[in-house]
């Protein structure tokens, strides 16, 4: 970045400000765009509150979760309590001397005010380091029965075959499969229909069988279409995620057949897991000095792409002199890179190779090997430039060295 260079300041903080203060500024200014705040001030420190509850949160070990699940159990118990004992104590000083008017009024005194349990089941209004309300009695899940839509034994096979393609939905378990694919409803399009406008809430995502479709934002007031989606694409799921208006409008390029799922079951059978994998995918991608520039929502799309690879101790990643189709991040274990015979690098958890392969097919210049049982994420070449426009990242990328 030009503007760092000329600044007099250490490699390690310009390092600083690179990986950790631009993207969370980045993230923040384009929520501000979005919500367009008359003051925004108020609404940046609100949003840096709430990153800083959302972070802590996921520090947080199960057994940890656990125990605040119980304390607030109990704490939920002598408050119930509490309640019925002030209410009996209520109604005693309610049936003492009416006709006495000072009595009355003593009493009157004496009760809680009418709204003292209007948020009985709410959650309480000071909050320690942790976000005590996701866990307390108020918020337990509702017992869920997901919609069945008829289908013929012909759709639940294709369907199936196009869910096993979809990051979202392509580990989930063979039952929450069954569910999912139940209450999934057919939908065709026809060419220039718009399946979903920029702005509008979102109760339903869609997953690709078949067309093409553009997905586009509005820059000073014009459309520009930012990534085309295919067979397996899943788009829509943004706002269903983080509860968010849509981000993108998205428009049939062709006869299309997309099959619509409904908010609720996926918030309650898929959204956990794949908001999981997402932000463990996205830490990886963060890390790679050719992705730094990309956004917050580019960089979940990509997320989504990368497929999980495992390479026994010794099994062969790639090798010299073959064509590059595919970049690599070591999400478990290790590799290296020989040359000739001699090892000429070593890669461990959160490395990643075989960049240049995203923008042009060049033969490796090194053979890859597992080093011990080893898990890799993988992206291939074309999903990466159908998803991103190469150049572009690359022009931005160049203001970060």
């Amino acid at each position: 970045m030009e503007g760092l260079d000329a600044m007099k300041i250490s490699e390690e903080k310009k390092k600083y400000i690179v990986d950790l203060l631009n993207p969370m500024l980045e993230e923040m200014v384009a929520e501000c765009i979005h919500k367009m705040p008359n003051d925004p001030v108020p609404f940046m420190l609100e949003w840096l509150e709430a990153k800083k509850v959302s972070d802590e949160d996921k520090l947080l070990s199960p057994e940890e979760k656990q125990r605040l699940k119980e304390e607030n159990k109990k704490l939920q118990a002598n408050m119930t309590k509490v309640k019925s004992e002030m209410q009996e104590a209520a109604k005693m000083v309610s049936t003492k001397d009416e006709k006495d008017e000072e009595s009355e009024e003593d009493d009157e005194d004496d009760e809680p005010p009418p709204d003292f349990f209007k948020n009985e089941n709410g959650p309480p209004k000071a909050r320690a380091s942790v976000s005590a309300e996701a866990y307390g009695e108020w918020n337990t899940k509702k017992a869920f029965v997901a919609p069945v839509i008829a289908k013929t034994d012909e759709q639940k096979e294709r369907l199936k075959n196009c869910l096993t393609k979809s990051f979202l939905f392509s580990t989930l378990e063979d039952q929450d499969m069954t569910i999912v694919i139940g209450a999934m409803k057919e939908v065709n399009a026809e060419p220039k229909t718009r399946v979903i406008n920029q702005g509008d809430q979102g109760d339903f995502l869609f997953v690709i069988e078949s067309g093409r479709l553009d997905c586009s934002i509005k820059i000073d007031g014009a459309d520009k279409v930012v990534k085309t989606c295919e067979s397996g694409d899943v788009f829509g799921e943004l706002a269903l995620l983080y509860n968010c208006p849509r981000a993108a409008s998205v428009e049939a390029q062709e006869k299309c057949v997309l099959w619509q799922l409904d908010r609720d079951t996926f918030n309650n059978i898929v959204k956990e897991a794949a908001q999981k994998k997402r932000q463990r995918y996205d830490t990886f991608l963060a890390k790679v000095p050719l992705l730094a520039s990309m956004d917050a929502y580019e960089r979940s799309q990509l997320a989504d792409a990368l497929k999980p690879e495992a390479f026994p101790d010794g099994g062969a990643i790639c090798k010299q002199g073959d064509v590059g189709n595919k970049f690599y991040i070591i999400e478990e274990g290790e590799a290296v890179a020989t040359k000739g015979g001699a090892q000429v690098m070593s890669y461990s958890s959160g490395d990643y190779f075989g960049e240049l392969a995203l923008i042009r097919n060049q033969p490796r210049a090194a053979t890859v090997t597992a080093k011990g049982q080893a898990k890799l994420l993988s992206i291939e070449s074309r999903t990466f430039k159908r998803l991103l426009n190469v150049q572009e990242l690359l022009d931005r990328s160049t203001k970060y060295t």
